[in-house]
């Protein structure tokens, strides 16, 4: 992940005392340099925080209140159409009148959402760029429960997570993803324990809510009799891979990969093809590509081959019994500026327009694309390039192919991408210019395919288990947890630029 020397440039993410509903600036999760707040982040941070600061004392509440609420929320959208222009369905009114704000809330709360991208750590983690943010939580003061408290990271991960996932946003079912390591102490989670996380989880709601990844990593000695063992031990409900071999310390990347290599990941797509007979599910193929930027290149320029999605159309191609869900669309990343650029003068955006002209190109109808960081980094950075991206993918792959991933919980509880997809709107020039099909409503037939209902084809996800899913299950598990808070923390986790302290404080 980042260096000494990177991280000695950059803030901690969780130090960032503006708790604006919608970050105000990038986020790393540690796999790449996060970019500078760019002008247009500075005014929506200064809009956001003028608007509040008026709604909440028109309300009578303080500032921080106001933007726990659904009309805080609200306010943030006004706030970023001031800046970027008409992209989110939302007005002033919602944003001033609590009672319509909560009545539109309440009327989606109930909306099925299935994210199949989720993380967090394991509690021996090394990966220092994670571990000092539940301490931050107290002594900010954010939960009352922890002011004071010694922290460790038992309380870090897990219950974190949990809370973020299911008590802060209205994800229904979520997926525990993870990354491993040439390196066995730098696993996110061993597979054995993201096993034993869904176990726990789908024990404690009576239903199932929890999905979990297991990790392969091709070309690591045995690696294909540990795919054996956890087909047969932990039943995942799918397998996750990193074509470049070891993302989290890539200067021990000794064993990239490629998709469509035929000796090496052949044999394992016939074990997933042979095991998809009993347990479907198996049969989709993730895979994180993308999230290497111009200054990940310059240092690890032989990995560089292994990122992009060259390889995933003779794979679905020579494979059409599996599914290949390509994480982050293979967005390149990087600062979302040149990414605009690219796309206002040519039309293209690496690597995504790639992935979005497989099917028209090589004639496959099994690649998926999932929204992870593509959506979390330019919704906040620049939403007009999220709007070009989801354009692209959902005409190149069709709507029924782009799967809801929000890589929760590296930028805080997931409500707000919830809520910024559920507002979305492709603009009208951009529709014209492009051809591009309108998003729809918030719960129109093309968002619920893409927060739900697609990953529910995917991973044969019954209408009776999502009838199962009760909200008692967020009631218990709030008395559980003890969670005495005043409600999200819009805690981010990870790292950001230094910037300029916030204009506006309320």
């Amino acid at each position: 992940m980042l260096s000494v020397e990177d991280i000695a440039r950059l803030t901690p993410a969780e130090r960032d005392r503006f708790r604006s509903p919608i970050p105000t600036r990038p986020v790393s999760s540690d796999e790449y340099l996060p970019a500078p707040q760019s002008a247009k982040q500075r005014e929506f941070e200064s809009r956001i925080g003028a608007l509040g600061t008026q709604l909440a004392k028109h309300q009578g509440v303080s500032r921080r209140r106001f933007f726990q609420s659904a009309a805080g929320m609200a306010a943030a959208f006004v706030a970023m159409n001031e800046t970027f222009g008409p992209l989110y369905l939302v007005s002033r009114a919602e944003a001033a009148t609590p009672e319509m704000a909560d009545a539109r809330a309440a009327g989606l709360k109930g909306q099925f959402i299935m994210d199949m991208h989720t993380h967090f750590l394991r509690d021996d983690t090394r990966l220092e760029g994670f571990v000092r943010s539940r301490e931050a939580v107290g002594k900010a003061g954010w939960n009352p429960a922890l002011v004071g408290k010694p922290q460790t990271l038992d309380d870090l991960k897990f219950a974190n997570y949990f809370k973020e996932i299911w008590l802060d946003s209205d994800t229904k079912v979520a997926l525990i993803s993870g990354s491993g390591s040439e390196d066995p102490r730098d696993w996110f989670l061993t597979n054995e324990m993201k096993a034993k996380a869904r176990e726990e989880v789908n024990m404690k709601a009576g239903a199932r809510r929890m999905f979990s990844h297991a990790i392969f990593m091709p070309g690591l000695p045995g690696w294909l009799d540990k795919v054996d063992e956890d087909l047969e031990k932990l039943k995942p409900d799918s397998f996750k891979g990193y074509t470049v071999g070891d993302n989290t310390n890539k200067h021990l990347a000794r064993h990239p990969w490629h998709l469509d290599d035929e000796k090496l990941l052949y044999p394992f797509y016939e074990k997933l093809a042979r095991a998809a007979r009993t347990r479907p599910s198996l049969a989709n193929v993730c895979v994180h590509k993308g999230l290497f930027p111009e200054s990940v290149t310059q240092r690890f320029p032989d990995l560089l081959k292994h990122a992009d999605v060259r390889d995933v159309a003779k794979a679905a191609k020579d494979w059409p019994q599996l599914n290949f869900i390509v994480y982050h669309s293979g967005y390149r990343s990087g600062p979302v500026a040149p990414s605009w650029e690219q796309f206002e003068r040519t039309g293209r955006i690496d690597w995504v327009t790639d992935l979005a002209e497989i099917p028209r190109k090589h004639g496959v109808k099994n690649v998926y694309a999932d929204l992870g960081q593509i959506f979390a980094q330019s919704t906040v950075s620049e939403p007009r390039l999220c709007a070009a991206m989801m354009g692209q993918l959902v005409a190149g792959l069709g709507a029924d192919h782009v799967v809801w991933g929000t890589d929760a919980v590296w930028t805080g509880a997931p409500q707000w991408q919830i809520e910024a997809l559920r507002r979305l709107e492709i603009p009208q020039d951009m529709q014209q210019k492009y051809g591009f099909a309108p998003l729809g409503a918030a719960d129109g037939p093309v968002k619920r395919q893409i927060f739900g209902d697609n990953s529910a084809r995917l991973y044969h996800y019954r209408p009776e288990q999502r009838a199962a899913l009760k909200d008692d299950f967020v009631a218990v598990a709030k008395a559980e947890y003890d969670l005495h808070g005043e409600g999200r923390t819009n805690l981010r986790y990870g790292y950001m630029q230094p910037g300029r302290a916030p204009l506006h404080r309320g």
